[in-house]
C-alpha cells in the first residue's frame, strides 16, 4: 500500500487534500486512481488509510479515513553519533539506520572527515536528510521520524553529553568489549562512529575521558557506513525488538 509522509495535523477520520509534494508523487509518480487505497502517516505516530476519492495533476484528496493502530518503534532509544562522511555514505548511513528503528542522529565534524559543510551547505544538507529520513519510514512502515540534529564539532558535542548518564558506546579497533558483554541499557544508548579515516587520537582520547565504553564488532576493520548499520544491528538483536 503507497504510504505518504504528510506533517502534522492529520485527521483520523473523515477526508483529507494531501500535501503539493505527496500529491505529486502519488499522481505523476506513481500514477495512483481514483479507488485506490493509500496510507498516511504524520511523523508524530499517527498513521490512518483511506481511498483516493479525487485525483488531478496537483490535488489529491483521501477520503473515508479510518486511523490505524500499528505501533513499529522499537523500544530501544538509540542516537547514532555519525562522523560526517561522503553525500552517498551520509544518505545510506540516514536511511539504513531509519530503517534499523534509529531514535536520533547527530551527525559530527571530526579531524578525518571527508566532507566540510559551510553554514549555508549545513542548512541545505540538513533538509535534504530530513528527506532521505521521510522516504525510509514510507518505505519500512514507521510513523515516527527520527530527529536529526544540526551538525556538531566532536570536540564540542562531547562536552555536551559528558555528564549525561546515557550509556555510550564509541567503535574502536582495539575495543576491550564487545556489546554481547554489556548488560541492558535503562537510558538512553549512544554509538559513536567515526569517519573513514577513524577518529583521531586526541577525539578518542576525549571520548573516553567522556564515558564512553570502546567497543569492537569482530576482528575486522569496517568502513564508516558498515559500522553504523552492523552497531544498530546488534543492539537491536541484543534489547531491541529484533
Amino acid at each position: 500500500m503507497p504510504r505518504f509522509y504528510c506533517p502534522p495535523p492529520i485527521p483520523l477520520s473523515g477526508s483529507f487534500e494531501l500535501p503539493p509534494d505527496a500529491a505529486h508523487h502519488a499522481s505523476r509518480v506513481l500514477r495512483l486512481r481514483v479507488g485506490d487505497t493509500v496510507e498516511i502517516f504524520d511523523g508524530i505516530g499517527n498513521e490512518c488509510h483511506g481511498l483516493i476519492a479525487d485525483l488531478s495533476a496537483r490535488n489529491v484528496t483521501v477520503a473515508n479515513i479510518t486511523a490505524n493502530h500499528n505501533k513499529r518503534e522499537s523500544p530501544l532509544h538509540t542516537l547514532l553519533a555519525q562522523a560526517l562522511s561522503s553525500s552517498e555514505k551520509m544518505d545510506w548511513v540516514i536511511q539504513k539506520s531509519t530503517e534499523l528503528g534509529v531514535t536520533e542522529i547527530q551527525p559530527l565534524a571530526t579531524d578525518r572527515s571527508v566532507a566540510r559543510l559551510s553554514a549555508e551547505r549545513t542548512t541545505r544538507r540538513l533538509e535534504h536528510w530530513q528527506q532521505v529520513a521521510v522516504s525510509a519510514c514510507e518505505q519500512c512502515g514507521r510513523n515516527v521520524l527520527p530527529q536529526i540534529h544540526a551538525p556538531l564539532d566532536i570536540m564540542d558535542w562531547l562536552q555536551q553529553v559528558k555528564t549525561i548518564p546515557d550509556t555510550k558506546y564509541i567503535l574502536l579497533p582495539d575495543g576491550t568489549v564487545t556489546l554481547h558483554d554489556q548488560t541492558k541499557p535503562r537510558e538512553k544508548t549512544v554509538l559513536l562512529i567515526g569517519a573513514e579515516g577513524g577518529f583521531s587520537q586526541a577525539e578518542s582520547a576525549m571520548a573516553l575521558h567522556c564515558g564512553f565504553i570502546p567497543i569492537r564488532l569482530g576482528a575486522r576493520v569496517m568502513r564508516t557506513e558498515t559500522a553504523a548499520i552492523a552497531g544498530l544491528a546488534v543492539l537491536q538483536t541484543l534489547w531491541g525488538d529484533f
